[in-house]
């Protein structure tokens, strides 16, 4: 039996170790790999890691793979209805603390502005001008009390509703699924109309689905509050770009967070670049190596099942 991870460098940088993976089987680890230089690298391989490299139908028709680990929760790099026969397993659950954490550091950023104040002490001495006890230049905001509005309450959107409420926030939240466990911890669930109508705060934590696509557009925009603030953490297709953008720059959005957009890495023509009270950050919410070493030791084991005659976290 022979491995092959296509794309290891994001997951593990070099502060992990693949001593698990690679005790199994004799292991080639690729940090990146090219389209072109997929099915060779598969060559003869039975096992394929990926995480971003797509593993399509004419690998799958051209390489002889028994079983595919995907290297993450999203596995829509993999044809699926080419792998019918091929089990594709994922790793479900690795890292909500850390996503739920990274959505409320976003929102929380855009309150106090805290790096922009940071800057402007550290490099334009900008409080040591000012003459007076106190600096700042952007309106700073109080959570306690406001509304965030939670769409999709799955396991990142619990955590973010969980330090969400415990800063004083009410939380209501939209889901196709409705808890009632989560409904008697005080958790509202509303119509998608209700949540745009009422939030302050709305942060996304859905996947990616054609009917979703584009849900932060310029027709709900215009039914949420004037100057709510908007949260991304799940999956850039989710925002209607140019929309947003345009709101951001005519106030009716007061601020937005994003860690997703719809191209990745960002095109430079992306209208959120240049677009008013924007934050946009590299796609890390998931990221801390706490995290990273979860979902690389789930990955090992769903391979471990596999071996054993057990097939875990199927996706297919």
């Amino acid at each position: 039996m022979k491995i092959v991870v296509l794309d290891g460098f994001t997951l593990n940088p070099g502060d992990l170790s693949w001593k698990e993976l690679t005790n199994i089987a004799p292991t080639t680890i690729y940090d990146k790999t090219e389209d072109v230089d997929i099915v060779s690298r598969i060559g003869d391989a039975d096992i394929v890691f990926t995480n971003k490299t797509p593993i399509t139908k004419e690998t799958i028709e051209k390489t002889n793979i028994k079983w595919i680990g995907v290297l993450a929760t999203g596995y829509n790099v993999v044809d699926i209805d080419a792998a019918s026969e091929i089990p594709v397993c994922n790793v479900p659950t690795y890292g909500n603390d850390a996503v739920g954490q990274f959505a409320i550091a976003l929102l929380l950023e855009l309150c106090h502005h805290i790096g922009h104040h940071n800057y402007r002490v550290r490099h334009e001495n900008a409080w040591q001008k000012c003459g007076n006890f106190c600096f700042w230049d952007y309106p700073l905001i109080e959570l306690a009390g406001k509304t965030i509005g939670i769409i999709g309450l799955g396991r990142n959107g619990q955590v973010t509703a969980k330090v969400a409420k415990a800063l004083g926030m009410n939380v209501i939240a939209y889901d196709k699924f409705v808890n009632m466990e989560l409904e008697k911890e005080g958790y509202k669930y509303v119509s998608e109309d209700e949540l745009f109508k009422q939030a302050d705060v709305i942060s996304l934590h859905c996947p990616l689905f054609p009917e979703n696509t584009g849900i932060i557009c310029k027709e709900n925009i215009a039914k949420m509050k004037d100057g709510v603030m908007i949260i991304n953490t799940a999956r850039g297709g989710l925002v209607n770009e140019q929309d947003l953008a345009e709101a951001l720059n005519n106030g009716k959005v007061a601020g937005a967070g994003l860690d997703v957009v719809s191209t990745e890495p960002i095109a430079d023509d992306n209208p959120l670049l240049t677009a008013q009270n924007c934050i946009l950050t590299p796609h890390i919410a998931w990221a801390p190596k706490e995290s990273r070493g979860r979902l690389l030791d789930i990955a090992v084991n769903n391979l471990k099942e596999f071996l054993k005659g057990n097939i875990i976290n199927r996706v297919n």
